[in-house]
């Protein structure tokens, strides 16, 4: 008989993709539908990358190494000492996708069955390498009332067990934007130490903070120069979410031994795209500071239009580009499908990403959504706007 694999059976669907065809279907009946719910920037990439790629001049296009391409590993660490993460090219291994290097990490660090804590909500995708990789997911829970804020550090002592191996945090977070403050870091330090355990730390959205405290790297905490694994990506950082091009950085050299015989089953990460990536180094300061001011600006206007909607709440995001909103609906997920199914405003719809998937714990998030502010400020008062229109009339209203 024709059977599937337990990890296919359970492998989730993605809370971000799978109303897709929900959007395509109004699409096709002439509905114009805002994308709130994928943080697919409409930010242009450097044009020092563009440039790059089109002047590439190969013959061949040849396997690279398996560990990344050596200039643009020796470029990395040049960009993550000017940030004060002391690093060698020798610490970094370049993966396919941030998505890869979480995966490695699971995969080296875990065995099936093994427990990661991660604080809920988290990156969806957390929970599919988690069932790659037969690893158990434990969430400790944060509350949208108090921004996501990492809870109180003795919380994390009733959740480790002598199956734990890591604690998982991405910050700044998605899908909730929160900001960690050095405070807290240290503190999670503390936790790491006392159990020693590992700390896998994603740090994609580096570049989007908004507060005047700098990110504090967990690759900067004292103390925890084995403990910690850096999980890195192009994709956020310079608008190249097709490049596909991360990396995993740590000072551990048996975990990075072990991290490079994955590295090398896979053969190699593109080559074309590594070249991009390299290029992208050259970055000049005026883009990041212009694309920072441009989100700055899109989560002030999303955020205030939301927080005006009589029975909508969401904190005010200090870092990446989300924000996780509570409505006033009996299913966030429902209320998403009837926006693209029944609803239009003037012609318009609004696509969110309900956030229940997000969520690790039975129950939770069944009335929030995650909204990325990837669009123009246009769009986005038309997107809110769409959303305020479509709660008024919404037949599961709360």
């Amino acid at each position: 008989m024709l059977t599937l694999s337990q990890k296919a059976i359970e492998m989730p669907a993605s809370p971000i993709r799978k109303l897709v065809p929900y959007a395509e279907a109004a699409k096709k009946r002439g509905v114009k539908v805002f994308h709130l719910n994928i943080g697919q920037p409409d930010i242009d990439s450097p044009e020092c990358v563009m440039e790059a790629i089109r002047n590439i001049r190969l013959n061949n296009l040849a396997y690279a190494n398996s560990g990344g391409i050596e200039s643009y590993r020796k470029g990395l660490a040049g960009y993550y000492n000017k940030i004060g993460i002391g690093v060698e090219s020798s610490d970094i291994i370049v993966t396919t996708s941030g998505s890869e290097a979480v995966l490695f990490a699971m995969a080296v660090l875990c065995n099936p069955g093994d427990e990661v804590v991660v604080m809920e909500p988290f990156y969806t995708n957390y929970r599919a390498f988690a069932v790659q990789t037969g690893v158990t997911l434990v969430p400790i829970s944060t509350k949208i009332d108090d921004g996501f804020q990492v809870p109180p550090i003795e919380e994390f002592d009733k959740y480790i067990t002598p199956k734990t191996k890591a604690i998982l945090i991405c910050n700044p977070g998605n899908p909730t934007g929160t900001l960690y403050s050095k405070e807290s870091m240290l503190k999670l330090g503390e936790i790491v130490k006392k159990h020693d355990i590992y700390l896998l730390s994603d740090e994609v959205y580096r570049e989007f903070c908004y507060s005047d405290e700098p990110h504090f790297s967990a690759m900067q905490i004292p103390g925890l120069e084995q403990n910690v694994l850096l999980l890195d990506s192009v994709s956020k950082r310079y608008s190249m979410c097709g490049a596909r091009i991360g990396c995993i950085v740590s000072k551990n050299k048996e975990v990075m031994a072990a991290i490079m015989k994955f590295a090398m089953s896979r053969l190699c990460s593109p080559t074309v795209e590594q070249i991009a990536a390299e290029a992208a180094l050259d970055t000049p300061a005026e883009y990041f500071a212009a694309v920072k001011a441009e989100y700055i600006h899109r989560r002030d206007v999303m955020c205030d239009m939301l927080n005006k909607i009589p029975g909508v709440f969401t904190p005010k995001p200090m870092g990446a580009f989300y924000t996780i909103a509570r409505l006033p609906v009996d299913s966030a997920e429902n209320f998403a499908k009837w926006m693209l199914e029944e609803f239009n405003y003037n012609g318009e719809t609004t696509m969110v990403a309900p956030a229940a998937g997000f969520y690790a714990s039975e129950g939770r998030g069944t009335d929030e959504v995650r909204l990325a502010y990837v669009l123009k400020v246009e769009d986005i008062e038309h997107a809110i706007k769409c959303l305020e229109e479509g709660l008024k009339v919404y037949p599961g209203r709360k």
